[in-house]
């Protein structure tokens, strides 16, 4: 046995003990007749003595171990004269018997420590030893420790997990996929799964009726901080259920997590409607921690011979409270954010609502105080306010205004990650208009049901852009952690839904013809979930990016760094599987 405790576990009750740890060496402190190191493995540190007066061999040997030296130490637990109250072991240290070194270390390219003197790249290419570190130690065991609560909590609601497969059929629709090509099939190429959306539709016309897995999915899409080339769902769905019975079974699991991990309690979600969360909050994953809702202004905004109000289709702004002794210097900050090209704004109006009464705005050239007054009623504001105004086509201003929404939020100090504000978004469009491709496309997915009260707009194209999704989308604190919706289980109703995506009988029995079939075989009204697993961790973890959470991640482009990949395969791979590279330019 190469330890009979871990660096994690000794207190002053294992006063006396003989015991034996192994781990890797933080850091020592020679201090002449005694030297003391810092071992440490995955469940803490403990400090190890070596006395010069009784065992000088012994210490002399301690003096020449070097950072990250993998070691075994026997001893005896003592008291510690020195305590160290900020870790569960600073009470006790081991007074070394006997040492023996496992394997030796080259320096580290940056400290093990909580906070490291490495950056993101050098930690990346380093990774493994960037997991030696406490804080991606934790953020891993929390992510094991949400794994564990919801395969719990899924099993005790009769949900049976099984694997679906990694090797499957692209299609068009979505993403763009990750292609595998099949060495036994020239020309011919697997897909790697976006979801196992119809794989799971499937178990459910098998009878499973309750299904979930913890899965790895892949998309080869434009990365950022909250996306990955590969991500894992928590993907989930259900049989003879309406849409109540979905929301009142997930926002279960998210109090569950609430409950045992944060030590929360929530009553019910609350919920909203995707037009009017575009309304009110111009996102359809709305932080509703703080508020800020939007106002409309057209009906006071126009008419003052003010061109840009009067010539926008919508003029409407938010409400800052207490920011009317904003400088000059801090609103033309503002005015420069909103016109950042990822913005995309011409301007930005404010009024300020003095202490005293008055009014003072970039505008006052076009409108009185009385005018401004009205204004003011518009928002409820009042004295020490400052509210800020957008203008243009209406559904890209409101955008914006999201966006500037944040942004005075995250200057007030209204974004505190250790507060939690969950709510449901319901009855998104069916479909979205694409101008560049001048064509519909499914929100979510082409299996998504329409509302049934809007199912017969399904016969009338101009009324395509009026069709509600039976989906819904789980967001907490303006992040959308999961979503699903009720699936088409009726082949009629699927077959028109491919045809008003453009679909032929040909192409829509080509791409899906395996699920349509099972259709015919009794499938039961169904729907699902997906909970984006990564992003809860993060969301749990107060982080803002999901890399921090998962062990080996890949970096902005797509790559890891850390193992080289994607990289060029030989000639001799390439000539088996039938692929002929194009020369570059």
């Amino acid at each position: 046995m190469y330890r009979t405790n871990t660096c994690g576990e000794l207190t002053m009750k294992n006063v006396g003990q003989q015991v034996t740890l192994c781990g890797w060496l933080q850091r020592s402190r020679d201090l002449g007749g005694m030297t003391f190191v810092d071992l440490r493995d995955r469940y803490g540190i403990t400090q190890l003595a070596f006395n010069m007066d009784t065992n000088p061999a012994l210490c002399e040997q301690a003096r020449r171990l070097g950072r990250e030296y993998v070691i075994q130490a026997t001893g005896t637990v003592i008291e510690r004269a020195s305590k160290n109250s900020k870790i569960p072991t600073g009470d006790i240290e081991i007074e070394v018997s006997q040492l023996t070194v496992l394997n030796e270390s080259k320096t580290p390219p940056f400290t093990i420590e909580d906070n490291s003197d490495g950056g993101d790249d050098i930690r990346m290419k380093y990774r493994y030893l960037d997991i030696r570190r406490s804080p991606v130690r934790r953020n891993l065991e929390l992510r094991h420790r949400m794994a564990m609560l919801v395969r719990n909590y899924l099993s005790n609601l009769d949900f049976l997990e099984i694997e679906t497969p990694m090797l499957i059929k692209s299609t068009p629709e979505g993403a763009r996929d990750f292609v595998v090509p099949s060495r036994m099939n020239p020309g011919e190429f697997y897909a790697l799964p976006q979801s196992p959306q119809q794989y799971k539709q499937l178990l459910m016309v098998a009878g499973m009726d309750r299904y979930f897995q913890i899965v790895r999915c892949f998309r080869d899409e434009d990365l950022r901080a909250d996306r990955q080339p590969e991500f894992t769902q928590i993907d989930c769905e259900m049989s003879f259920v309406h849409q109540e019975d979905i929301l009142n079974t997930f926002e279960g699991l998210a109090k569950h997590l609430f409950h045992e991990l944060k030590g929360l309690d929530f009553t019910q979600f609350p919920r909203i409607t995707w037009h009017d969360a575009m309304r009110l909050y111009g996102s359809d994953k709305p932080d509703i921690r703080f508020g800020m809702r939007f106002v409309e202004l057209n009906v006071v905004a126009k008419g003052a011979g003010f061109a840009l109000f009067d010539n926008a289709e919508l003029v409407v702004g938010i409400n800052a409270e207490g920011c009317a002794e904003y400088t000059r210097k801090q609103l033309d900050a503002l005015t420069d954010f909103v016109k950042k090209p990822q913005v995309g704004a011409g301007g930005l109006v404010y009024i300020k609502y003095n202490t005293d009464g008055t009014f003072k705005s970039s505008v006052d050239k076009f409108f009185s105080q009385d005018s401004l007054q009205l204004f003011a009623q518009q928002f409820n504001a009042h004295p020490g306010d400052l509210m800020l105004i957008l203008c243009g086509p209406a559904m890209k201003t409101r955008v914006q205004l999201s966006a500037l929404r944040l942004e005075m939020a995250s200057r007030l100090g209204l974004r505190n990650p250790d507060v939690y504000a969950p709510l449901w978004v319901v009855d998104f469009p069916l479909l979205e208009w694409d101008e560049e491709t001048q064509r519909y496309y499914a929100m979510h997915h082409p299996f998504t049901a329409p509302k049934p009260e809007d199912e017969s707009f399904l016969d009338d194209p101009s009324r395509w852009g009026d069709i509600r999704a039976n989906a819904y989308d789980i967001v907490i604190n303006g992040v959308e952690v999961g979503g699903g919706s009720i699936r088409i289980h009726d082949r009629t109703l699927q077959n028109k839904m491919f045809h008003t995506l453009g679909f032929t009988d040909q192409s829509a029995a080509a791409q899906f013809g395996f699920l349509m079939d099972a259709f015919t075989y009794g499938a039961p009204p169904h729907a699902g979930l997906a909970f984006g697993f990564d992003r809860l961790c993060s969301l749990f973890g107060g982080a803002d990016s999901i890399r921090d959470f998962i062990a080996f991640p890949k970096n902005n482009s797509g790559r890891d760094v850390m193992s080289g990949s994607p990289a060029p395969i030989s000639q001799e791979q390439l000539d088996e599987l039938h692929i002929a590279l194009t020369p570059q330019n």
